[in-house]
């Protein structure tokens, strides 16, 4: 048994997108008889996010009473905290241990990287950075001396990137020795239920993360730059296409003049549950790619499209070079143009139920948390039996 820290993003970003995330792995872990705790850290500037005023703050009361509802919900009531850098206290049931657990960890996965390694973090032997925006990471790394500086304080580097190093993907080369991974789904907590053929082919999505970056004559953007080419779409299809978008700028009123049911994120990101549900009452998922991880064939895959597949929801979704480590006969469909995607989707409305059967044994394959944590311990367990 590993005593490992899970670094996260609950309390600031209180969407259930987010926090099944970072749940994923504090539950998988304990499942493999590890002995886990979630910790979150402010950051030294204005981070939280309360989603019923849409304003970011250095207030987390919001935040920390709905992880405290969710840890509770998952068994895991006691094990996690939350640094306030403002304050330099800690908050939640695991606060007056935090110096200990840091001192004795095996293992620190600061998942997405969003988590700054402070001194006591330090101590612990193997430091894992798990890169889940390959491209973007690696070009601020590139680019932005403090996000390095940061970066190097991690001695093992794994990324949902999982073609970098290969000759057909692009990502940028910022010197460190990345090692591919994905997202864990812990299968017990997204049971596949019978299928949905009068849903809709949903998804959730934001529109504009951040701006696009331009970097040594390439350009690296979100799915706003993904999209115009896919906005006809559901004029050239027989299924019902839904988007529940978020971001100021998405142009929703052009969306629904081409025939996309939009809808508010806020809704079905209330809490983990009620977004399970969400994806449980779709019919599928159609989904588009950040144009950078589309542009790069950095083999990037969507944990949300994971979840839909472990819920027994075929997946139809833009080619990032995925496809070279997990190629279905069915269950998830690539595609690259419109034409492509338009054929996809009626390939899974024609065969429906064998795609839905296909697509949780996607999940049980790929992404497993049981195999694809351990294969992250693994990969942990040199780093932590050299450095100590």
């Amino acid at each position: 048994m590993l005593r490992i820290l899970v670094l996260g993003y609950v309390v600031r970003g209180p969407l259930a997108g987010h926090t099944w995330h970072h749940l994923q792995y504090v539950l998988g872990l304990a499942q493999l008889g590890h002995d886990v705790y979630f910790l979150e850290d402010s950051g030294d500037y204005d981070s939280c996010y309360d989603p019923r005023s849409h304003s970011m703050s250095r207030d987390a009361s919001f935040g920390l009473d709905y992880a405290a509802g969710v840890f509770a919900r998952i068994g895991l009531s006691e094990r996690w905290a939350y640094h306030d850098a403002h304050t330099a206290t800690w908050d939640g049931p695991a606060a007056s241990r935090a110096a200990e657990l840091c001192a004795t960890a095996d293992v620190c996965l600061n998942v997405s990287g969003v988590n700054p390694l402070r001194d006591p973090l330090l101590r612990v032997p193997a430091r894992v950075f798990v890169d889940t925006d390959p491209a973007f990471t690696q070009v601020r790394h590139l680019t932005d001396p403090r996000a390095r500086r940061e970066a190097l304080r991690h001695n093992v580097f794994l990324s949902f990137g999982e073609n970098i190093g290969r000759a057909e993907c692009t990502v940028p080369a910022d010197g460190f020795p990345w090692m591919p991974t994905r997202q864990p789904i812990v299968l017990d907590a997204w049971p596949a239920v019978p299928g949905s053929p009068r849903g809709n082919f949903s998804t959730m999505m934001q529109w504009e993360s951040y701006p696009a970056i331009d970097y040594a004559g390439g350009t690296y953007g979100a799915k706003s730059l993904s999209f115009p080419a896919f906005f006809d779409l559901p004029m050239n299809v027989g299924e019902r296409l839904e988007l529940a978008i978020g971001g100021a700028s998405a142009p929703r009123d052009r969306l629904r003049a081409s025939g996309w049911i939009v809808r508010d994120p806020m809704a079905p990101s209330a809490d983990p549950w009620t977004y399970r549900r969400f994806i449980a009452e779709s019919k599928a998922e159609f989904t588009l790619a950040k144009q950078a991880y589309v542009a790069t064939q950095c083999g990037w895959f969507s944990d949300r499209s994971a979840e839909y597949l472990a819920s027994g929801r075929p997946v139809v979704t833009q080619e990032t070079g995925f496809s070279k480590w997990l190629a279905a006969p069915a269950g998830l469909v690539a595609f690259g143009s419109p034409l492509e995607a338009a054929a996809a989707i009626a390939r899974v409305a024609r065969d429906y139920e064998r795609h839905c059967r296909a697509a949780r044994e996607i999940a049980e394959e790929y992404f497993d948390a049981r195999r694809v944590l351990s294969s992250v311990l693994e990969r942990a367990a040199g780093t932590s039996a050299a450095a100590r």
